[in-house]
């Protein structure tokens, strides 16, 4: 587990659903699904059955009891007879989130902390990571994966199936069409992407994505007996992630939506929430239920431009304002102790990993050296979150802010590196974090597109801020000129974990991945045998990454700041 000191300054102590009767739609039903049900049998298995649902892109204010113009009842009352995580994080883009989900490590420990892994690029999750599913194999459960994988794909070794996976049903890339999940990285540089195992699943063309994925999941729940072995599900949804695209019939529920935009993300909503209630009536029906855990998460923040809302959160996707890194998140499970509440214990996506493997029977030897925390007391039960700080991200090669600089950042950090983290109630950015305006829901027609354009043309004035996200979520007072001893001592922190970073994996883009000369799909293109030359690769590109960051000479005073956090644990 996680075992980072912690800042010395003052820092704050932060369904049962019942069953379904809803009828099953018929775009989810399974073909070809057994009749029988299992039964909710005694005596209860161990471990708990674990379903991970994770969303692509919604937006803070894009769930029922967030916000008032997006319907979403089963989620919402999920959510209300469970545990909503209201001081929940993840990051700001794709890769990041699922990286860190799967390993439990920041990305400065895998060298994915810059941007997503495209579509041509050979690279993918360290081969050096025991995943998230790899422990839970070793602790007896079944493991499948469903859905956007997007974690790389240049080798076999790198598919999810060798990642701890026993099945795989979805696409390798970032995004593609929901129906003939054609994807593109550029123009004429298209494939199709979706898989059944390692091979590719033309047959499938022609459906749309969240119902084939839920009907997926419930063919692995139907034919599956809860009682003879532990099943994790990793439902990993596209939705609600462009292109905009749903059936016809979720879309009119919203025509009174002025922004299309929006009315068509309404729809995509709508359809994840339908699948999850779907997918919750198969546990109750195939005996599940009773001994599960259920997980909720979006991977990153809105985008307002394709009809997601963070409101009233700063930010969007990609940036470290809230918006892009406060999740929707909640947990529901008959195996909670005190169900419908709301939750402030500070969760990270990281936190995952081990607290699913220590669900799973796991010690606490199978999640050592990893960055999360065990946070199923504090979620279960109500009790102090284990976590008390978060690396939000340390980006060396994101385009550094020109209005920084190391006298900026008193001699300790470079202020035009991109690095934000966050420790008790405080939260610091340095760099430029990306576009920060507080972004109403896109309910007007054209909205936000005119004023958007004002906004990305304005160049930052600052490289440094400072908030109080207890008492201020909405980042509107920069402290950072009041509170220059806490900004000191975040900048340490942030030299503190500089050196425990890995060289950033971003290598140039390799043509012999384009689909035309791979049967027109996106498949792995590097064979088994071939060397690989990636960590050599790396090594070079990366030789002046330290000096890049250079960031103090004053290294005596770096350590007795952290020698006086570290000596001040809560």
């Amino acid at each position: 587990m996680a075992t980072t000191a912690l800042t010395g300054f003052s820092m704050m102590s932060l369904l049962s659903l019942g069953y379904l009767t809803w009828d099953l739609m018929s775009p989810n039903q399974v073909e070809n699904e057994p009749d029988q049900t299992f039964g909710d049998r005694s005596p209860t298995p161990q471990p708990p059955h674990i379903i991970f649902i994770l969303t692509d892109d919604q937006g803070f204010n894009d769930i029922g009891y967030h916000s008032s113009d997006i319907k979403t009842p089963v989620l919402d009352k999920l959510a209300a007879d469970g545990v909503k995580l209201e001081n929940y994080y993840i990051q700001p883009i794709c890769t990041p989130s699922r990286s860190q989900l799967i390993t439990g490590r920041y990305q400065i420990h895998t060298g994915l902390q810059h941007s997503i892994i495209r579509p041509r690029q050979p690279n993918c999750l360290p081969f050096d990571q025991v995943t998230l599913p790899q422990r839970l194999q070793e602790l007896g459960y079944s493991t499948h994966m469903v859905g956007k994988w997007h974690l790389g794909f240049y080798k076999k070794e790198c598919l999810p199936t060798r990642r701890g996976f026993d099945t795989y049903f979805g696409s390798l890339t970032g995004s593609v069409n929901y129906y003939t999940y054609d994807s593109c990285d550029g123009p004429g540089l298209c494939g199709f992407d979706l898989h059944e195992g390692e091979s590719v699943a033309w047959s499938q063309r022609g459906k749309y994505s969240t119902h084939l994925y839920t009907q997926r999941v419930r063919k692995i729940l139907a034919t599956h007996d809860p009682q003879s072995q532990p099943l994790f599900i990793f439902l990993s949804f596209q939705a609600v992630h462009t292109p905009l695209q749903s059936p016809q019939e979720y879309v009119y529920p919203y025509r009174e939506l002025g922004n299309v935009a929006r009315r068509k993300y309404a729809a995509m909503v709508s359809v994840v929430d339908e699948a999850v209630r779907n997918i919750t009536y198969a546990l109750r029906k195939y005996g599940y239920y009773q001994n599960s855990v259920i997980i909720f998460s979006t991977d990153n923040g809105g985008q307002p431009l394709s009809g997601g809302s963070n409101w009233p959160l700063r930010g969007r996707k990609g940036t470290y304002w809230e918006g892009g890194v406060r999740g929707l998140g909640f947990v529901h499970s008959p195996l909670l102790r005190r169900k419908r509440r709301v939750s402030k214990a500070l969760v990270h996506i990281t936190d995952w990993y081990p607290t699913l493997v220590g669900l799973a029977g796991g010690n606490e030897s199978l999640t050592e050296g990893v960055d999360g925390y065990n946070v199923w007391q504090a979620i279960s039960e109500g009790k102090e979150s284990p976590r008390l700080e978060i690396l939000h991200n340390i980006d060396p090669l994101y385009n550094h802010a020109h209005c920084g600089s190391l006298q900026k950042g008193y001699g300790i950090w470079n202020t035009a590196v991109q690095a934000s983290i966050r420790a008790g109630d405080w939260k610091l950015l340095t760099g430029n974090p990306g576009y920060g305006d507080w972004i109403p829901a896109p309910i007007l027609p054209g909205f936000p597109n005119g004023w958007w354009n004002l906004e990305r043309h304005t160049q930052p004035r600052k490289s440094v801020f400072l908030f109080n996200i207890s008492g201020d979520p909405y980042e509107r007072v920069d402290l950072s000129e009041q509170r220059p001893d806490v900004v000191k001592e975040l900048l340490a922190r942030l030299v503190y974990y500089n050196r425990t970073a890995v060289p950033v994996r971003y290598p140039s883009e390799d043509p012999r991945a384009d689909p035309h000369l791979n049967g027109g799909a996106w498949v792995p293109w590097v064979g088994d045998e071939e060397e690989d030359t990636l960590d050599s690769f790396y090594q070079k590109k990366n030789k002046d990454w330290k000096t890049k960051l250079k960031l103090s000479k004053s290294r005596s005073f770096i350590r007795r700041l952290n020698a006086r956090m570290m000596s001040n644990r809560i």
